[in-house]
């Protein structure tokens, strides 16, 4: 019965190759938690707000996972941006304001003290 056994050792196959996937996933480089609300400073505190309003719908300030554009913790703790982009305010702020491949420009949408407050609020995640 060669045609009873394939199917099951490529179920076995597949299972195991499943788990590996997911045990790998897990143990990618953490980042460290990002600032408790509490804890932030007026200027921060304003840029969570910006981030809600304007951001929170397609980025993740939580985690690096993808909504509909990147994962934004940990941002500034890395190099490069998702572009490849240096991670620095100058380039961070350029994306806002301009949009960059599918994120829409935001800067007509927001004036540049929400701008500063966003970019302090980037930083504590």
């Amino acid at each position: 019965m060669i045609g009873g056994r394939l199917p099951r050792r490529l179920s076995f196959l597949f299972l195991a190759l499943a788990s590996l996937v997911v045990i790998a996933a897990g143990c990618g480089p953490s980042l460290p938690p990002s600032k408790p609300l509490s804890q932030l400073t007026p200027l921060e505190a304003q840029g969570y707000q910006v981030f809600a309003t304007h951001c929170a719908e397609c980025h993740n300030a939580s985690s690096e996972k993808s909504l509909h554009g990147p994962g934004l913790q940990g941002l500034y703790k890395k190099k490069f941006l998702p572009s490849g982009a240096p991670a620095n305010d100058d380039r961070v702020t350029d994306a806002i304001r301009n949009g960059r491949g599918l994120m829409p420009a935001l800067g007509h949408t927001m004036d540049d003290a929400e701008l500063k407050a966003l970019l302090a609020y980037l930083h504590t995640l």
